[in-house]
């Protein structure tokens, strides 16, 4: 493992050998204001600890007490999730001439790349990098022809970047010998409260994306998009999660993907907003990205247990997943999302953290 080092932030690791004789690595990143950490079981943050208006920290992201917990994480706790996030039509598609088969892990469809998708997997820990306005975590996984179905060898490299400016940017990249669809994601959950509050439907929540991808009865992407304006879907503005979360009653919450305004390959771009009354917590999401997915923890119903002391109930957080539009590979005049031999898979999302002043 690299270690790139000079004076400044802060990037520790340890680790411990489980009953599977593997090794479980745990890794913190401290710019002296936020704490971030990460484990490479599924390349996963297990925590960030960022502080309120009088500086009280807390952890703000969903999180097992016990890391090992990450290895089972039905619910995809702050991981990595691919090859593919979101679903997958049937789990097949047609890929220059040959039908592939995927694992169908989510009946009737295939969900964020399969039963031991690459958020279930052992990443290795490349390097850790201190320097003066930066640290961070570089994590690899190479991803073998054929696993959960996809095609190809796909060498995959996720970088977690903690700066003096509280920026969590995580950068992706992704090479392949071989046709492939790719579209990785992070898939935290956020209560800014700390999870003192039970859920999330009293945070206020901003998309900038005035269209939203419909649906099928299979849950998977229609193929067609449709405006917000006018459905429980309007978040154009910051609006409580709760107040009109009856509406999407079929999903039993929010679960959509939302069409990014200001989308340009390789340009950030702000996607969201969510912040927190009582704390004066702001998230703010930025990414090169077309669309994000937004997900209100619609099935947690308590049996799981939080890093916080305190069971994770329904709404009790919010996923903001930055990707590429669901099921692209089934939807032809959606944006390409195959990985070609010769090219690189890289995108960037950021997350930004503040406080605002008390009203």
């Amino acid at each position: 493992m690299q270690i790139v080092r000079s004076a400044g932030l802060k990037a520790t690791v340890s680790s411990h050998t489980d009953k599977a004789h593997e090794t479980i690595q745990y890794i913190v990143l401290n710019n002296g204001h936020i704490t971030v950490e990460l484990t490479n079981i599924g390349c996963a943050i297990t925590a960030i600890r960022t502080p309120d208006r009088n500086n009280i920290k807390k952890n703000i992201v969903a999180g097992f007490n016990n890391p090992e917990l990450y290895k089972i994480n039905k619910d995809y706790l702050g991981c990595v999730v691919g090859r593919y996030a979101n679903r997958i039509s049937h789990g097949t598609f047609v890929l220059e001439g040959k039908r592939y088969q995927l694992s169908i892990n989510n009946a009737p469809n295939h969900l964020h790349g399969g039963w031991q998708g690459f958020s279930h997997r052992l990443w290795k820990l490349e390097a850790l990098i201190e320097q003066e306005e930066v640290c961070g975590a570089v994590f690899s996984y190479y991803s073998p022809d054929g696993e959960e179905g996809y095609p190809g060898n796909l060498s995959v490299q996720v970088k977690y970047i903690l700066d003096s400016n509280n920026r969590l940017s995580i950068f992706y990249k992704a090479a392949t010998d071989k046709s492939t669809p790719v579209n990785l994601t992070n898939h935290s959950y956020f209560n800014l409260t700390g999870f003192e509050q039970p859920t999330v439907l009293d945070h206020y929540l901003q998309v900038h994306g005035d269209h939203y991808l419909e649906k099928s009865a299979s849950n998977t992407a229609a193929g067609t998009m449709a405006a917000v304006s006018g459905t429980a879907l309007d978040f154009t503005r910051p609006k409580r999660i709760g107040q009109d979360i009856a509406g999407s009653a079929a999903d039993k919450g929010y679960d959509h993907s939302f069409v990014l305004n200001h989308h340009a390959p390789g340009r950030l771009a702000k996607a969201a907003v969510l912040s927190e009354e009582t704390t004066g917590r702001v998230l703010t999401v930025y990414t090169d990205k077309p669309a994000i997915q937004v997900y209100t923890a619609n099935y947690w119903d308590g049996t799981v247990g939080g890093e916080q002391g305190c069971p994770y109930l329904q709404y009790g957080g919010v996923a903001l997943e930055t990707q590429l539009y669901p099921d692209s590979v089934n939807q032809p005049h959606f944006p390409d999302t195959i990985l070609r031999p010769g090219e690189e898979y890289a995108s960037t999302t950021v997350f930004e953290f503040g406080v605002a002043a008390s009203k």
